[in-house]
């Protein structure tokens, strides 16, 4: 297929999406209250733009603190998961216990160590997103063949060397790979704990546009969301291709 409609096929989608969902809308009148259609969440977007900015900066703030701290917490401890088989067999089913249990439910946790605001969000972020990373480094590091392992210790390479030169470097696809995943689930961390602990951010905004029926509001909000997690995985996956673009095929450079 032409590379120049690959490139608007995306595009191409979403308006076909938009379009058949008005024409829905319009065709089995449906009430605003129930599914309103695009047009209404557009106006509603205009109507409360200053808001919904307002809220999108701080959804972005926190969960954009979060995802940074998965990154260094999950980085340092993936490597030491992945290098130790003690540290991993103690470890990593405590991690594993933990990632089951949902997260919503640890909020009214952070809300009595915290207290209500930015604070349970950031940690909520952090919590979700920090996992795949984790998982992630240390899969990287176990990708290291034993054949290779004796041929370097034979050739006088500490188990320390193995890791810092062969070890990370093989991790680091992996590792890049992981942030598209965490920067995603680190928006549902933050809009899960806005929810339920917050006085501000996307969660927080349309649980109140909720309560007071403004439902093309609500759906704005989700708008707002979806545009940054799209944008902030197209972030992590140019940052994924100019890491590591040397570990992809040539002509199967996809995000």
């Amino acid at each position: 297929m032409n590379d120049r409609w690959i490139k608007a096929a995306p595009f191409l989608w979403t308006f076909g999406l938009f379009a058949g969902w008005e024409l829905a809308v319009a065709a089995l009148r449906l009430p605003v209250f129930i599914l309103p259609a695009p047009s209404d969440i557009l106006a509603a977007t205009y109507q409360y733009w200053p808001a919904i900015w307002k809220n999108a900066v701080q959804t972005l703030f926190t969960t954009v603190l979060g995802f940074a701290m998965a990154v260094a917490g999950g980085l340092l401890l993936g490597l030491a998961v992945g290098w130790s088989r003690a540290i991993y067999a103690g470890l990593y089913p405590l991690m594993i216990g933990f990632n089951s249990v949902p997260k919503v439910a640890v909020v009214p946790i952070l809300v009595i160590w915290f207290g209500i605001g930015t604070v349970p969000a950031v940690l909520t972020a952090f919590l979700i997103a920090f996992f795949p990373i984790v998982v992630n480094v240390a899969t990287g590091l176990a990708t290291i063949e034993p054949e290779m392992e004796d041929v370097l210790r034979a050739l006088g390479a500490r188990k320390l060397d193995i890791m810092l030169k062969v070890g990370i470097p093989r991790s680091m696809p992996y590792f890049f790979g992981s942030l598209k995943i965490a920067i995603t689930l680190a928006f549902v961390g933050s809009v899960i704990s806005e929810t339920v602990a917050a006085n501000s951010g996307l969660g927080h905004m349309m649980l109140a546009a909720q309560s007071q029926f403004n439902v093309p509001l609500v759906w704005a909000g989700l708008l707002a969301l979806a545009v940054l997690g799209i944008v902030m995985y197209a972030l992590m996956a140019v940052l994924e291709m100019r890491m590591t673009g040397w570990a992809h095929r040539s002509g199967q450079n996809r995000a």
